[in-house]
């Protein structure tokens, strides 16, 4: 159980976390606050063990209770040394924090960290949530995570752990130029303090002023989604009639949400510049998910790949073979780029004891639909004309019951000669190409 007397403070062994460590050790001794050190082994520098055991050492030395996590695996393919580990980090602390019972981590950064990142987020294009850079407090994962040392500077954190007569570990990364904040911290910033003595504290500014930009802007996008009804969906007929820059900032805002972490501006650019009708359209995640424009509404859903281990194994699917569709879930049809989904709707359905036996074919020509009882049969390419269905949105399987009568036609529905009677249960067809 969390403890609001037990302060966690996430400790690399380097200079900064190891001076935060002692201060706070020091101000828990006064408050009658227990202090956990938290350590990472990331795995990925020569001195990591040797790291962690002085530290550990360290902490017994000053009655601190020491706690590590190794984090298993490694960066995948093209991914990110720095992101890879940055994320990983943040989880093992969170999963550290709460075996220790801490509700609060405090971390090490300072005043010329906060300089650096501002300006690389600057120099990687980013807007006023990239620009507030680290927040001086944030409540995330039940945690608070704190740096109270935003306003205190290199040199005095250096002037502290001088006066303690410890050693610290040097991380050889922080001076590797192949990583941008390296070259940065380095050749840049010397350079800059240099012909602006106050760089630093005008870069923090910028930080400070633009978290409070953000705060608006959340605040207007909050609004704006609730005005909209968006929650799982956001319905984009509404969301469309907003301004352009309340449009961005609302999807932006949903996305965060729906996404569950950062979003792409690329791909706030992208739906901003093809979301311009109720046309179906999918933009790939990356993450075995996929935002999908459908019906006039923008969901995050799971792709068809992803979904593979939940579909069910009974039938075959192939083109001219039998298919058996005997509860509402989804069904992936082997040869076919997709998966036919079957739900309970309330109306214009087909009984489900139709759907124990169906065929699944081609479209060979000559194929006749119903849309209504009282609107006759047309060909299909009449029928997806008369309901705006673009060419991506036809394409899929056709069903037939065992009888050789058509049920389901992508991008139409169920054809109206099989209806069931209203009242009675019926489930509906659609048939979700793959992204």
């Amino acid at each position: 159980m969390a403890d609001r007397s037990v302060v966690a403070v996430a400790c690399s062994g380097g200079r900064d976390s190891v001076a935060l460590l002692h201060a706070a050790r020091r101000a828990g001794d006064a408050l009658g606050t227990s202090v956990v050190a938290l350590h990472v082994h990331h795995g990925l520098m020569a001195d990591a063990d040797r790291w962690a055991s002085e530290l550990a050492a360290l902490c017994g030395r000053w009655g601190v209770r020491f706690l590590q996590d190794r984090l298993p695996g490694a960066p995948k393919a093209g991914e990110s040394v720095e992101a890879w580990a940055r994320r990983e980090r943040y989880a093992a602390l969170a999963r550290l924090a709460r075996e220790a019972g801490a509700t609060i981590v405090l971390l090490g950064h300072h005043l010329n960290d906060q300089a650096e990142t501002v300006l690389l987020q600057a120099l990687r294009g980013a807007g006023p949530a990239g620009l507030a850079a680290m927040p001086c407090v944030v409540e995330r994962d039940g945690l608070v995570w704190a740096r109270p040392w935003l306003a205190r500077t290199g040199g005095e954190i250096d002037a502290y752990v001088a006066a303690l007569g410890v050693a610290v570990a040097a991380d050889p990364s922080n001076a590797d130029p192949r990583f941008a904040r390296s070259r940065l911290r380095h050749d840049v910033m010397p350079a800059l303090r240099r012909a602006f003595a106050d760089a630093d504290l005008a870069l923090a500014a910028v930080a400070q002023r633009a978290g409070e930009a953000r705060a608006v802007l959340d605040e207007v996008a909050a609004e704006d989604l609730q005005r909209l009804g968006a929650g799982e969906v956001l319905p984009l007929r509404a969301w469309r009639a907003l301004s352009v820059a309340r449009r961005g900032n609302a999807l932006r805002a949903w996305l965060r949400r729906a996404l569950g972490g950062p979003v792409p501006q690329t791909l706030v650019d992208r739906v901003l510049g093809e979301a311009r009708d109720d046309a179906t359209r999918r933009w790939p995640l990356g993450d075995g998910r996929v935002l999908r424009a459908w019906r006039g509404d923008l969901a995050v859903v799971a792709s068809l790949r992803a979904r593979a281990s939940a579909v069910p194994a009974g039938g075959r699917g192939r083109a001219g073979e039998a298919l058996s569709l005997l509860r509402c879930d989804l069904y992936a049809l082997p040869g076919w780029p997709g998966a036919l989904e079957v739900a309970a709707t309330a109306e214009r359905g087909v009984a489900p004891h139709r759907l124990a036996q169906v065929e699944v074919r081609v479209r060979a020509g000559g194929e006749r639909f119903m849309l209504n009882p009282s609107g006759g049969a047309r060909s299909l390419k009449k029928q997806w004309q008369s309901q705006g269905i673009p060419a991506e949105g036809r394409e899929g399987p056709l069903l037939y019951d065992a009888a050789g009568a058509l049920l389901f036609v992508p991008g139409l529905g169920i054809d109206a000669r099989a209806w069931a009677p209203p009242g009675a249960p019926q489930w509906t067809l659609r048939w979700l190409a793959a992204a």
